[in-house]
């Protein structure tokens, strides 16, 4: 069972354990992906998080999703979970509970929720009076939903949705 979650301050060190697990992909899979972006908290700087490292993948499609798999499992990708429900989102995989925390995110490469995803990330990274806003808000839900991880992470997604609105809106004025 998943312990609570906990929110952690930003490790410099985050950046550098991405770019070597990058190393690592890249050597397993690195003829069948298009891109590779470190993504979620981790990835801004100064912002505290979770101490999981989230790895995006851009693949064609599904299939070279799929094809992925094995490899990913050879580098300790063992927790495998599909993402059926979502036409471009399609694995989130885990390390090994030995390892520092890696979610790897398997997707469809240009796709909505990839482009998404990197919006977030460098709105969180050109403001850091928002990205503070984000930590705290993180801190407060961490205590509010303790296990319940679903929760958490539901109750975020009106915080991002609205910073990923507003930046498409200022993309489109432009």
């Amino acid at each position: 069972m998943p312990g609570p979650v906990i929110i952690v301050d930003y490790d410099p060190d985050w950046p550098i354990l991405y770019e070597k697990e990058k190393q690592q992909i890249l050597e397993a899979v690195g003829d069948r992906i298009l891109a590779i972006e470190h993504v979620g908290s981790t990835a801004v700087p100064g912002l505290g998080a979770k101490p999981i490292i989230d790895i995006m993948v851009g693949v064609h499609n599904k299939t070279n999703a799929d094809e992925c798999l094995f490899p990913l499992q050879k580098i300790g990708y063992t927790d495998v979970t599909p993402e059926p429900d979502n036409s471009e989102w399609f694995y989130c995989l885990g390390k090994a509970p030995h390892s520092v925390g890696y979610h790897l995110h398997l997707m469809k490469f240009q796709s909505g929720h990839w482009n998404r995803h990197l919006v977030f990330r460098d709105y969180l990274r050109n403001h850091s009076d928002v990205a503070e806003k984000y930590y705290k808000l993180k801190k407060r839900l961490s205590k509010k939903f303790g296990i319940n991880r679903v929760g958490y992470t539901d109750a975020k997604t009106a915080f991002i949705e609205k910073i990923v609105h507003l930046t498409q809106q200022r993309t489109i004025a432009k």
